[in-house]
């Protein structure tokens, strides 16, 4: 599928996006990069925090090549559409999800869920991304990218 058949499946919407946009999406992943390595959360919150930065990178990937991700399902289509914005293996999309479901279950239903190492490789997972979707844009969409 690409992401044309997702919008005319209700799953995108057209969005366009500014560097502005893109730039305050990196922050926030920057930020968050660097808030769950603070020692004092508990390794259910660093993962949390960890993963929201790789959301932000997945969606920064996606409104760069012109959709925003619709409401139902969110979260799932932002990091599915990975493989289809800057071409991630699907074992990195596979690990996400992993994540995304670990999250889900510490924030709704269990404290305490999310391992010290489970939290680590999360914020493994969310610096690569970030490095990724950073030269991806600079490669294919440097435009987007404030000089800095």
């Amino acid at each position: 599928m690409s992401l044309q058949d997702w919008l005319e499946n209700g799953w995108l919407t057209e969005h366009r996006t500014s560097p502005r946009e893109i730039a305050e999406l990196l922050g926030i992943a920057d930020r968050d990069l660097a808030d769950c390595q603070a020692a004092e959360l508990s390794p259910d919150w660093r993962l949390g925090i960890a993963y929201n930065a790789a959301l932000q990178m997945a969606t920064a990937a996606l409104a760069a090549v012109g959709y925003r991700a619709a409401r139902e399902a969110h979260h799932y289509r932002v990091i599915q559409s990975l493989t289809l914005t800057i071409g991630a293996k699907s074992s990195l999309v596979r690990q996400l999800h992993q994540f995304r479901k670990k999250r889900n279950i510490s924030d709704y239903e269990r404290a305490g869920a999310v391992s010290d190492q489970e939290a680590k490789e999360m914020l493994a997972l969310a610096k690569a991304l970030r490095h990724s979707v950073e030269r991806w844009l600079r490669r294919n969409h440097p435009g987007l990218l404030k000089p800095g």
